[in-house]
């Protein structure tokens, strides 16, 4: 298939709004789980999961944790100015940024953008019996975001803090309706643990303490990496063949450790959300590029979007640019990638992807997948299809047929190909 002229159109269905959940189940591993095994359609409990895995397989979580990250601002002339945060840009790594104190800056989306000229936005607040002012300052377009620079007062408050007092969670925009106090838990996985997402890795809200001792007593080995999800994961596609869109980068942190772990089990995982999907295809890929320049930067390793639909001539080149060939083993890219973090130096290796997963695509290292129900016309819903070798009329329909909840806070489903 020419993966890169797939027609949206072609995966498109009819999702009426009573089927996407608003709100989450009380309990949550209580949702509705579809497994899908070898064509085969049936459904249980989430709570059963761990009767459908292998015993001994490596299950991969994404542990990022939601921001706060949209901010309101009123003009004195009483406009409302929603700044929502997409990345940061000084510092550009997430952990110092919520550590900064007294200034920082970020890409940005505007909301009510019109009524922002050029002046400063300013709000003043009470943090921990501590007052303090915070501005926020236009800079430069970057695409379709803003730099935006904040400063604050008080030294002793530092912005993990004031999103926290100051920020509303952005649940996605498709549940229509405002953020509620109780999405500020519900809208996190329980395992959430490094700040950054502007948006959950959803397939993980259905997880309790209870599932992951289930999983822990079935021998379950259980795995995290860093996947920051951003506000793209929600961009729609609006060209006719997927060539047409531009995905969204996405910043990823791995433990060596974990490609130690990834080894271990010759390469083979159960991927919890197409997060996880993403980066661990990714590895792969960024292990070629290792392997076609041993000296390669971090920085370099960023996977382009269209790099792992390469033709096969470049995979012993000892340098190279587009398109990667993936015709070398899972575990000589891992291995290879491991070892450079190791020549280098780095217990983490903290990097980026753009990746697009679509029909024609090659799984190198996902063979079980944990996900929900995604948007029609979505990257998500093309990267579910390459997994199930285009099945997915098949799961969606009986989906739809026996009432299960559809996207963030809907049911989930267990893909085995």
């Amino acid at each position: 298939m020419d993966t890169k002229h797939i027609r949206i159109n072609d995966y498109n269905y009819n999702l009426p709004d009573e089927r996407i959940a608003k709100f989450p189940l009380a309990q949550r591993d209580q949702s509705k789980l579809l497994v899908y095994r070898h064509g085969e359609i049936g459904e249980d409990t989430f709570c059963h999961l761990s009767d459908y895995l292998p015993e001994g397989a490596l299950m991969i979580f994404n542990n990022t944790k939601v921001i706060q990250a949209r901010l309101h601002f009123r003009k004195q002339t009483g406009a409302l100015i929603e700044v929502f945060l997409l990345e940061p840009a000084n510092p550009t790594d997430y952990e110092l940024m919520f550590q900064t104190r007294g200034h920082c800056a970020w890409l940005c989306l505007v909301g009510n953008l019109k009524k922002w000229k050029d002046e400063t936005l300013c709000r003043t607040l009470e943090i921990n019996h501590e007052t303090l002012t915070i501005k926020a300052t236009r800079g430069a377009l970057h695409g379709t975001s803003h730099w935006v620079d904040f400063e604050w007062d008080n030294d002793k408050l530092s912005f993990a803090e004031i999103l926290e007092a100051m920020g509303e969670l952005p649940i996605p925009p498709y549940l229509n309706r405002e953020t509620q106090e109780s999405d500020k838990t519900t809208y996190q996985t329980v395992y959430s643990k490094i700040k950054g997402s502007v948006a959950a890795p959803t397939a993980g809200l259905h997880f309790t303490p209870e599932v992951l001792k289930a999983l822990d007593a079935h021998g379950i080995d259980r795995e995290e990496l860093t996947l920051h999800v951003g506000a793209g994961t929600f961009k729609p596609v609006k060209s006719e063949e997927i060539e047409g869109h531009e995905m969204h980068t996405e910043y990823i942190s791995v433990r060596r450790q974990t490609l130690e772990k990834l080894l271990r089990h010759d390469c083979q995982a159960i991927a919890v959300g197409t997060t996880s999907v993403r980066t661990l295809e990714s590895l792969y890929y960024m292990g070629l590029k290792v392997l076609a320049n041993p000296n390669i930067a971090e920085d370099q390793l960023h996977v382009n979007q269209w790099e792992p639909y390469g033709d096969g001539s470049n995979c012993d080149s000892e340098a190279f640019t587009g398109e990667l060939s993936p015709c070398c083993a899972p575990r000589d890219a891992i291995q290879a990638l491991l070892n450079w973090m190791k020549s280098n130096g780095l217990e983490t290796l903290h990097s980026s992807t753009q990746i697009i997963i679509a029909p024609g695509y090659d799984y190198k290292i996902v063979k079980m997948l944990v996900t929900n129900f995604h948007q029609p016309q979505s990257t998500l819903l093309l990267l579910v299809s390459a997994f199930v070798k285009g099945d997915w009329h098949k799961i969606y329909d009986y989906a739809l047929a026996h009432d299960f909840r559809f996207l963030s806070y809907g049911d989930s489903s267990l893909l085995i190909p």
